[in-house]
């Protein structure tokens, strides 16, 4: 396989019972199988400690804008960009065909980094959720009890 953001060949590293695939001496990034990254992604998460160095490749520039292919799918299917959180500090790439997802060089620490543990995480979507899609789903429900929409009948009484 190769690493989608600089063409390297990846290396299968295996810390306890995971085994990912790195751009060792590369861009530094890191090909998760789906699902994978959840053994990692917090900061109490022991396997995760491993793969925070991975060696890079000093004078590798990396175009972190350009999209990515996914090295395990073999159609080109292109990654999806999008954020980790509801914090919205680190975006990660993943394939909506297989799930993998693949990380740059770094941005494992500062996703293990955003939340101590997966309960602080659900507590900060839970509020994001709150601020942002409860107006939108009671104004909805609001607008729902202004009567029958355009060509509905009228509700019969029971």
């Amino acid at each position: 396989m190769d690493c989608p953001a600089c063409d390297r060949a990846l290396k299968s590293l295996t810390v306890g019972d995971l085994t990912v695939d790195v751009c060792d001496a590369g861009c530094a990034g890191i090909w998760f199988k789906k699902y994978e990254i959840r053994k990692v992604d917090e900061p109490t998460d022991a396997l995760g400690e491993q793969l925070l160095d991975i060696p890079q490749d000093p004078a590798l520039v990396v175009d972190q804008s350009k999209r990515y292919r996914c090295p395990s799918c073999t159609d080109g299917v292109v990654l999806m960009r999008h954020f980790w959180s509801v914090k919205r500090e680190v975006t990660v790439d993943e394939c909506p065909a297989c799930g993998g997802i693949f990380l740059n060089g770094g941005e494992l620490a500062r996703i293990r980094a955003e939340f101590p543990s997966e309960a602080a995480k659900e507590a900060a979507a839970d509020a994001y959720f709150a601020r942002v899609a409860d107006p939108m789903i009671n104004a909805a429900r609001a607008f729902d009890h202004l009567g029958p929409h355009i060509a509905e009948p009228e509700p019969r009484a029971i």
